[in-house]
C-alpha cells in the first residue's frame, strides 16, 4: 500500500520503497526534494498527455537538477555517460558548473559507476534504451535516475557517519548547533595553545643558574639523605599501619562478639520479659481469685445460718417463721396447714439449739420436730401432738403441747443466763427473755386455745416467736455453730429484735 501525499488540493501516491530519513539529533523527518515536482508534472492534467513523450526528458532533467548536490554536503563524481546509439547526447548544463572543491566526501569511481545510465536522444525528444535493445519510456528513465540519487545519498550518509563519528543525516538546525559546538571547542583549544606558547616563551626567557659539580654533589647528597629519611618514615608509617590494621581486626572481632552477645541478651531479655508478664498475669489472676474468695468467705462468716434458715418476723398481728403465720383471727382465718408448718419450724429451731448444749443443758422436755406434725414429750415421756385441726372441746392435748413448748423455751433461757453468769457477763447484759413466761402465759397472755379469744391466743404466739428469736441470737453469739455477723454483742442484737416487736405492739 502506498502513502498518499497532497499538494495544493491534489493528491497522488508515494512509493513506500522510498527511504524516510530523520534527523539523528532532533528526530524530525526529512523531505525528499524533487518528488512533488515530478508527480506534479506527471499528473498535471489530461490535456498534455499527447506531449508527454516529447517533454519527459526535460521533466526528468528538471527533477534530477533539483535533486543534485548543490545544497548537500556530499558530491559524487559521475563519469560522462556513453553516447547513446542512433543520436547525439544532450548534456545537462547544470552539471557543468559543479566541481570537486565543493564536496566533502568523494566516492571512488568504482562506487559511482553503478549509477551511470545510458540515454539516447532522437530528434526533438530523448529516450532510454533498455535491455534487449528495446526503447524504454521517459518515465522509467526518470525513476531510475531518481532512485540512483537516493541510493547515492544513503551511501554518502553511511560514509559520513563512519568518518565523522557523528550520526548522519542532520537537519540544518542541528548541523548549525553542532558546528557552533565544534567552533567553541576549537576556540578553547586555540586558547589553551596560546597559553602553552606563552608559558614556553616565558620559560625560555628566564635565566638558568647552573650549579657547579661540587654543589650538585652536595645537593644530591642532601636529596638522597632526605629520600632515606622519607623512606624510613614510610617504613615506620607502614609498620604503624600494619599494627593499626591488626588492632582494627581485633576490635572488629570484639565488636562482632559484642554484637552477638547483645543480640543474645535481647533475646533472653525478651523471653524473660514474656515470662515475667505471664507470671504477673497469673499472679494477678490468683490474687483476684483470692480477693473474691476472701470476700465470699467474709460474706459467709457474716451469714447467720440459723437466722437464714429460720427467719422470724411479723405480718401484721401475726408472728411469722419462714413466712408461715402462727395464730388465727376472726376476720383473718389462717389455715391449719400453715399453722402446723409454723409450729414445725419453731420446734426444729428450739430442738437444734437444745441438742447443741447437751448434756449440759437439762433437756427434760423433749421436742420432736416432725415437719408439719411436731410433738412434745413431757418428763415422763408422754407425747402430745402440736398440730391441728382442733376445736374448742377437743384441744386439751394441743394446749398441753403448747404449754410444754413454753416450758422448754423458758428452761433454755435460764440455761443461757447461767452461761453468761459463768462467763462473767455483767448483769445488765446477761440473757433474759423480753416477754416473761410463766406456766402457760406469755406476758399475761395465755397460750392455750380452750376458752380463749383468738386475738389473745395470736398475741401469745407472737410473743413466743419473739422470745425464740432472742434465744436464737444468744445461741449464735455464744457458740461456734455460726459466728455472729455484727460486732455488737448478742444481747444488743436481741435488744434490737425485741424493740421491733415492742414498737409493733405499741402500734
Amino acid at each position: 500500500m502506498k502513502d498518499v501525499v497532497s499538494d495544493k488540493g491534489r493528491s497522488f501516491s508515494v512509493d513506500p520503497n522510498l527511504p524516510r530519513w530523520v534527523c539523528q539529533n532532533c528526530r524530525h523527518s526529512f523531505c525528499i526534494t524533487g518528488v512533488d515536482s515530478y508527480a506534479d508534472k506527471f499528473y498535471n492534467d489530461s490535456s498534455t498527455r499527447s506531449g508527454m513523450q516529447g517533454s519527459s526528458v526535460h521533466g526528468t532533467s528538471s527533477v534530477l537538477a533539483s535533486t543534485k548536490m548543490d545544497h548537500s554536503f556530499v558530491f559524487l563524481p559521475q563519469k560522462t555517460p556513453p553516447r547513446p546509439r542512433g543520436g547525439p547526447t544532450q548534456s545537462d548544463p547544470s552539471q557543468s558548473g559543479k566541481t570537486m572543491e565543493e564536496s566533502f566526501v568523494v566516492l571512488p569511481p568504482a562506487a559511482a559507476s553503478m549509477y551511470n545510465s545510458e540515454s539516447t536522444t532522437d530528434g526533438g525528444g530523448s529516450h532510454v534504451v533498455g535491455p534487449g535493445g528495446a526503447t524504454d519510456s521517459p518515465l522509467q528513465l526518470n525513476n531510475a535516475g531518481f532512485h540512483s540519487s537516493i541510493a547515492v545519498l544513503t551511501r554518502a550518509f553511511e560514509i559520513a557517519t563512519a568518518q565523522t563519528q557523528v550520526e548522519q543525516p542532520l537537519c540544518l538546525e542541528c548541523m548549525r548547533a553542532l558546528s557552533d559546538k565544534l567552533e567553541k571547542e576549537v576556540e578553547d583549544v586555540n586558547r589553551d595553545t596560546k597559553a602553552y606558547e606563552a608559558c614556553l616563551e616565558r620559560l625560555d626567557g628566564e635565566t638558568q643558574d647552573v650549579l657547579s659539580e661540587a654543589d650538585f654533589l652536595h645537593e644530591k647528597l642532601k636529596i638522597e639523605e632526605e629520600e632515606r629519611r622519607l623512606e624510613a618514615a614510610i617504613k615506620e608509617a607502614e609498620k604503624q599501619c600494619a599494627e593499626v590494621n591488626t588492632e582494627l581486626k581485633e576490635l572488629e572481632l570484639k565488636s562482632k562478639r559484642f554484637d552477638e552477645l547483645e543480640e543474645r541478651y535481647w533475646h533472653e531479655f525478651n523471653s524473660f520479659q514474656f515470662q515475667l508478664c505471664s507470671h504477673q498475669e497469673e499472679r494477678d489472676a490468683i490474687l483476684a481469685k483470692i480477693e473474691v474468695s476472701q470476700a465470699h468467705l467474709e460474706l459467709l462468716k457474716r451469714t447467720n445460718v440459723l437466722n437464714d434458715a429460720f427467719p422470724i418476723w411479723h405480718d401484721g398481728e401475726f408472728g411469722t417463721i419462714n413466712n408461715f403465720r402462727l395464730g388465727r383471727l376472726p376476720k383473718i382465718p389462717v389455715e391449719w396447714d400453715e399453722i402446723n408448718a409454723a409450729w414445725g419450724q419453731a420446734c426444729l429451731l428450739l430442738h437444734t439449739m437444745a441438742q447443741y448444749f447437751r448434756p449440759k443443758f437439762p433437756y427434760r422436755i423433749k421436742i420432736l420436730p416432725m415437719g408439719s406434725y411436731p410433738r412434745v414429750m413431757d418428763s415422763n415421756n408422754n407425747p402430745y401432738e402440736l398440730f391441728g385441726p382442733v376445736n374448742l372441746f377437743w384441744s386439751t392435748r394441743y394446749d398441753k403441747a403448747m404449754t410444754l413448748f413454753l416450758t422448754c423455751l423458758k428452761d433454755f433461757a435460764d440455761f443461757a443466763n447461767s452461761k453468761d453468769l459463768e462467763n462473767n457477763i455483767p448483769p445488765e447484759k446477761r440473757f433474759k427473755l423480753p416477754y416473761k413466761i410463766e406456766n402457760d402465759k406469755v406476758e399475761n397472755y395465755t397460750i392455750t386455745q380452750s376458752f380463749n379469744k383468738q386475738e389473745n391466743w395470736t398475741k401469745a404466739l407472737k410473743y413466743t416467736l419473739c422470745n425464740l428469736k432472742w434465744a436464737l441470737y444468744w445461741f449464735v453469739g455464744n457458740t461456734n455453730f455460726q459466728p455472729l455477723s455484727a460486732t455488737v454483742s448478742s444481747q444488743d442484737g436481741v435488744s434490737n429484735i425485741g424493740s421491733l416487736y415492742t414498737k409493733h405492739d405499741q402500734l
